[in-house]
Formats: C-alpha cells, structure tokens, sequence
C-alpha cells in the first residue's frame, strides 16, 4: 500500500485523536439501545462530553482544525503550511509542532502544550497517534482511611468496620425485601476526593502505569507524596485489582469507560443488555431511615450479571466482576424525610467462596453458602445484565 501524503497523514490523526476523545459517542456506537446511567454519565469530564464539536477544513492555506464548542474563536486552530504546523488555542498563545523525518524515537510529530502533567502531549509515529490529555487539576485528596472493599468477597473485615463503614448496612437478606421493610441506608459513596474523579478517555487511561511494580511511578504521575494518605488508598485499590479472584468468578478493573463496555459486552453480549445505578433524589443524602415503599420490588435479571463497583484513585477506575447465579432487583425506598430512592439491589445466591470473615456475615450473622446474601448498590456503582 502506498503511503499517505502529509496532509492525509495528518487528517487521519485528526481523527483518531477525536475519536479517542468521546467515551459517550464509544458507548452510543458500542449499545446504541442502552441509555447511559446517571452515574457514569456524571464522571465525563466537561472537555470529552459530546456539547464539544471537532470541525476540519482544508483550504490553500493548509488545514485548519477547530476543537470549540460552537463559539466562534472558542476553539484550537491548527494550521499547516510550509513553515511546519501553528496551534493557536484561541488565547493569544500559539504552540510550535516539530516534524522531523528522521528515523527512531526523535522522527514524526511531537505536540506539547501546557505545562508539565496538565498538558496535551501527542506524537505522530511509525507506531501510530499517542494521545496524553493531561487533567486540568487533579482532585483534591480529602483523607479517607483505606480499608477492606466490602464489594472485594475474598477479604476479611476489620475489627472496626462492622461499626464504622456505613456500608455495611446495604448487606440485607432477600427475604428481608418486601414492602413495608425499614432500614437505615446511606447510598452517597465516600472516594477520597472533594469531588467525583472523572473518567479518562480510553487513550490517556491506557498510557497510564496501574500496577504495584510501577507504584513509585505512579505516584510521581499524580504528585503524591509516598507513605501519605492518598498512597495509601492508591495502593489498596491497585492490590484490590491484582487480588486473585474468588471461586470461578471473572475480574476485571476498567480504567476508562470504555474498557468497561468491552469487559461488560463481551460477559454478556450487546444486543439485550442494560446498565442500572441507583439514583437517590437528593444529593449527598445522609445516613436515614427507609421503607421499600408499596409499590414493590422488581425482578430485573435472575442469572448473570457484571457488577462494577467505583474505587478510591484519582480518576475513575471501576472493580467489575462476573457473578454468576446471582439475582437483580429495582427497589422503591421512601426516606423519613420524604426523600425518594429508585435502588438497585443484587442478591449472591452462592456465597461459599467468599471469605467466612467477611462484612456482610458479620452483619447478617450467617455463614458462607447458606443463604443469599444481598447489598444495595451505592450511587456511582453499576450493575449490567442481559434480559
């Protein structure tokens, strides 16, 4: 095959970068039939939801690229000429693209806009289009003490989570599920930041070091001091994610929305599967009482199912798992204060493999492979099924 001339070169990596920069248009291609949760759709970040547009033209004065959200002047023109490639983001600022044609890791295309770890690096090479879309400012660290995951089944409890994790009053038993059953809830879950940490697009997530023999490289990615707190967390979730998997369950950690759509699809297929979350009508809703209200529970899936749950780290990343014999339910709750709760519920009909340790026995006080075993799904975790 022939190769393309610099300018068809460059549309083409035009492309892929704006490809690579919509989680939300991934998933409409990927389940056109399954509406996005308000969870997930909460962790897109302003710069990769679909209010942006990406417009080329081609012209004698070379290629322009805008990147704006429809106002004019409000985007990033790249211009191509003979003197090499302008990039003027629209803020007075232009930034100068090399090209070379030498051979090994100095030939093709390199971009560098903005500072250090709040940029956007992207290199042109024989390898492709390598796209790092550095944060504009990393969440801010609130301090929450790591501990055992009550969604992980292969850990213990701690002494003190029994009392101290206001997780542990999801777990409940499915006979406990009828009309009229009142219980103390909290679905808003805690990650460690001031804020929801976003995903990243598929292409900067995957660029990104996620495991235990690189940790000293990650936390220099993130600015995070060793031995503090947010190391800590870091940590636990790495580990969590490298954990052996319990019974004949399948794990898998996504780092961006887009390889939980793959690991999801390809668990269940696409062409009749749906992603449910729970949605609490106030936000950040304390610790109260509910009842499931009289307009009952429903049945929304009674085998198989992908359950993904959020965890503690700086950008979105999302412990999913395969469960097999497992059951899930939508259930109306109505709050003291009228507060009103669409939850979703997943009930483990085999728990023989989980730790006999773990929170949920200490709270319903069974034992593994006895009776199934149900918690209630925090705001930003999601459940898929086929039906």
């Amino acid at each position: 095959m022939a190769a393309c001339l610099p300018l068809i070169c460059l549309l083409v990596s035009v492309s892929a970068i704006a490809a690579d920069l919509s989680p939300e248009r991934y998933w409409n291609t990927a389940l056109p039939n399954t509406p996005i949760p308000n969870s997930l759709r909460h962790l897109f970040t302003p710069d990769f939801t679909d209010e942006k547009s990406t417009n080329v033209q081609v012209g004698k004065g070379g290629v322009n690229v805008n990147t704006g959200k429809g106002k004019p002047g409000g985007g990033t023109a790249v211009n191509v000429g003979k003197g090499g490639v302008h990039v003027d983001t629209g803020k007075g600022k232009g930034t100068h693209v090399s090209v070379s044609g030498g051979k090994g890791p100095g030939g093709g295309v390199g971009v560098h806009t903005g500072k250090p770890g709040k940029r956007t690096d992207v290199g042109v090479g024989k390898g492709g289009v390598i796209v790092h879309t550095r944060h504009k400012g990393k969440p801010v660290y609130v301090g929450v003490k790591p501990g055992p995951n009550p969604f992980v089944y292969n850990y213990a409890a701690s002494k003190t989570q029994l009392h101290d994790d206001p997780k542990a009053a999801l777990f409940f038993l499915e006979k406990d599920m009828v009309p009229g059953k009142e219980m103390n809830l909290r679905f808003n879950a805690e990650d460690g930041y001031d804020g929801k940490t976003a995903f990243l697009p598929r292409g900067e997530a995957e660029t990104m070091p996620f495991e235990s023999e690189k940790f000293s490289e990650i936390l220099k990615t993130f600015s995070v001091k060793p031995g503090s707190g947010e190391a800590e967390m870091m940590k636990k979730t790495i580990e969590e994610c490298e954990a052996k998997r319990v019974g004949g369950e399948e794990k898998y950690c996504a780092t961006s929305l887009e390889s939980m759509v793959d690991f999801s699809v390809s668990k269940l297929g696409k062409d009749h599967v749906r992603a449910v979350s729970t949605e609490v009508a106030q936000k950040n809703a304390p610790m109260q009482r509910y009842i499931i209200a009289a307009a009952g529970v429903k049945k929304l899936s009674d085998d198989k199912s992908v359950v993904c749950h959020k965890q503690k780290y700086p950008f979105a990343v999302f412990y999913c798992h395969k469960a097999m014999m497992t059951s899930v339910y939508a259930v109306p709750l109505e709050g003291e204060n009228g507060l009103r709760a669409k939850a979703v519920a997943v009930c483990h009909k085999n728990t023989s493999a989980w730790n006999p340790n773990h929170l949920a026995f200490k709270v319903l006080k069974v034992k593994p492979g006895t009776v199934p075993v149900c918690h209630f799904l925090p705001e930003t975790h999601v459940v898929w099924f086929s039906y």
